[in-house]
């Protein structure tokens, strides 16, 4: 079923706000326009099956002068909260010939009877009123042009009625442009053409609200004179509170800063955790919730109920992270590494749902995450320290899919008639990329052992080159997952402050790590890239020297941790571990050549390192390269 508001202008030489939202509150359509054509060509689409349309403006009037009863009555009511009506009698030029609204109405094909039972209506209501019930005003917003109201009360007012709608009809990404455009506002005309259609929008919760609570609802006055239906002053509807809201609203302002360096932790948390576990990952990124958008959430309702009564404390998507892995397997992984090494709060995996229900749709693994006892005094997290952060994981296909649904039916506008197609296509899209997202899985699998191409042109660079690197590492660890593209250039510049400079030198520096202790003692829950295989190979082999390299200045502590873990070897393999070769000072690496033992140089047809990228800096850590383990 639809919900129709029109905020109807007297004439058309002013612009009429249309909207409709959906049965579950959601915004499907915003516009002004000005003719009646225009009104009928926009709406018809969603009033040809089940509707209910709230106008804003009067439908019946036969009154020759003054006030309709029901204009009287309601006054009686609200005249105290400055939300009067204005006189309506056929005395004046737009009603003289009968109503705008009901020959609107009438070429719909809406019934106007507010007793009819028709599944196809339109009743008139008033939104001052309403908005005195529903958010717990204690007077009007004046967001209205009146003399001695100058531009930035009128934005302010207005700014604080969208906050309130946005509360109780999910407007996701469409209001921001709305929002954006009365921020910027230099004149009041341009702030009317906003108001128009926040004031529909409104009206299409009226008619959301006059249809699942009618029994809190009052209709003032009758077909034959005229009436209004509005929410009932004094019905026990929880309002939104508005003062709550603000109050709030201030509060997250006033930390909003210290948030936003807290959300930068917790992104650099989440990389840092999933690097050191090797864990091939297409991006993290994160972000705070912005003052607007915590605004619209605090005063969400639903029914007319507040969906928070303590907003700071009940809305937890404040910081958010989100990790896009290239196969489904590693959603998995990020999951567990998450869990072994912070404070999982919540896990909540929604594909898994979806699957359990038997459909295909929105797939994600969603983790509320917070700082473990160990890492809750590093400086490193002062500002993430009491909060948590909300982990969204999913594939790059997920993703996809995700962004596209999202994008389509909350941003876009979706036809009437084209629902239903709608609906079985995005259902048919969902199956096939869950059976993609299988084969990549799949192909992954085969090409273990694979090296990965590392696009970087060395020249003079002293450097291994990276896609030689990364070539024989696939060989070396052929059971290893493959690392980030980047990784292979930072590890080539770990090599070369060894003096590594040659795949035979490497060879011989590996000949004396004892793989099968470092795995023991690293206790690998998952397959870790074969970088991270190489890192901890070098701090076997070289320890506190390979501690102490400038490039490994910023995860000191972290292979500290590591040496220390290397350095409960069984005995006869303790030693090594702890100081590395005897000779480590002064050993040249690769003064024994021993071409037979080096692994044959793969060569790779895919790249998964460089599909994306690059493409958004977001890696880039301000053009300083850190390893894989970097925290």
């Amino acid at each position: 079923m639809h919900f129709i508001g029109i905020d109807l202008a007297w004439g058309d030489k002013r612009p009429t706000g249309l909207a409709v939202i959906d049965n579950d509150a959601r915004l499907l359509e915003v516009s002004a326009v000005r003719t009646d054509d225009e009104i009928v060509a926009a709406l018809a689409a969603y009033a040809e099956d089940d509707c209910l349309a709230a106008i804003d403006a009067p439908i019946v009037v036969t009154n020759a002068t003054g006030s309709r009863p029901a204009e009287q009555q309601l006054s009686k009511d609200f005249r105290r909260f400055d939300a009067a009506t204005h006189p309506s009698n056929t005395g004046k030029p737009e009603f003289a010939n009968g109503t705008r609204a009901a020959r609107v109405a009438k070429r719909l094909g809406l019934d106007i009877d507010p007793r009819s039972g028709r599944r196809r209506r339109a009743i008139e209501v008033y939104p001052h009123p309403a908005t005195i019930v529903l958010f717990g005003l204690p007077k009007v917003l004046r967001y209205k042009a009146k003399p001695g109201r100058d531009l930035d009360l009128l934005r302010s007012e207005l700014l604080s009625l969208m906050t309130l709608v946005a509360g109780v009809v999910s407007t996701e990404e469409t209001w921001a442009g709305l929002r954006h455009q009365v921020e910027n506002a230099t004149r009041k005309s341009e702030l009317r053409h906003v108001e128009d259609q926040v004031d529909a929008v409104l009206c299409a919760y009226l008619a959301h609200f006059v249809h699942h609570r009618r029994d809190l609802t009052t209709c003032y006055g009758d077909l034959e004179t005229g009436y209004i239906i509005t929410p009932t002053l004094g019905a026990e509807i929880p309002p939104a509170r508005a003062e709550v809201v603000r109050r709030a609203v201030q509060a997250y302002a006033a930390q909003h800063s210290e948030l936003t360096r807290a959300g930068q932790e917790a992104v650099a948390l989440v990389q840092g955790l999933l690097d050191e576990a090797g864990i091939n990952y297409l991006s993290v990124t994160g972000r705070t919730k912005s003052v607007p958008s915590f605004a619209e959430k605090a005063a969400r309702t639903k029914l007319g109920t507040p969906l928070y009564s303590d907003p700071l404390t009940q809305i937890t998507d404040l910081l958010g992270v989100r990790v896009i892995t290239y196969v489904r397997d590693d959603v998995d992984a990020v999951a567990d590494v998450l869990a072994e090494q912070v404070i999982v709060h919540d896990d909540r995996d929604w594909g898994l749902e979806t699957a359990n229900e038997g459909r295909f749709g929105y797939a994600s693994r969603h983790l509320m995450i917070g700082l473990d006892p160990a890492r809750e005094s590093h400086p490193d997290f002062a500002h993430l320290r009491g909060h948590a952060a909300q982990v969204q994981v999913r594939t790059v296909l997920q993703h996809a899919w995700a962004e596209f649904e999202h994008d389509i039916r909350y941003k876009g506008t979706v036809p009437a008639e084209h629902v239903g197609e709608f609906d079985r296509r995005f259902t048919l899209a969902a199956g096939l990329l869950e059976l993609a997202d299988h084969e990549f899985s799949k192909i992954r699998e085969r090409l273990r052992g694979v090296a990965p191409e590392v696009n970087e042109t060395i020249g003079d660079d002293p450097r291994l080159d990276p896609r030689e690197l990364a070539a024989y590492l696939a060989g070396q660890y052929s059971e290893a997952g493959w690392s980030r593209a980047e990784h292979y250039s930072w590890i080539a510049d770990i090599l070369l402050e060894l003096g590594v400079t040659s795949l035979v030198e490497l060879g011989d520096v590996l000949r004396e790590a004892d793989e099968a202790a470092i795995a023991a003692q690293m206790d690998y829950r998952h397959p870790p890239g074969a970088v991270r295989r190489l890192d901890d190979a070098l701090l076997w082999v070289f320890g506190a020297r390979y501690v102490a390299l400038h490039q490994n200045a910023d995860r000191a502590a972290l292979l500290e941790h590591r040496l220390a873990r290397l350095r409960a070897a069984p005995p006869a393999l303790r030693a090594r571990a702890a100081s590395g070769p005897a000779e480590a000072d002064d050993r040249q690496p690769g003064q024994q050549q021993h071409q037979g033992d080096l692994h044959e140089v793969q060569t790779a047809t895919f790249d998964p390192g460089e599909l994306r990228e690059g493409q958004d800096g977001e890696h880039d850590h301000g053009g300083e390269r850190h390893g894989p383990a970097a925290q």
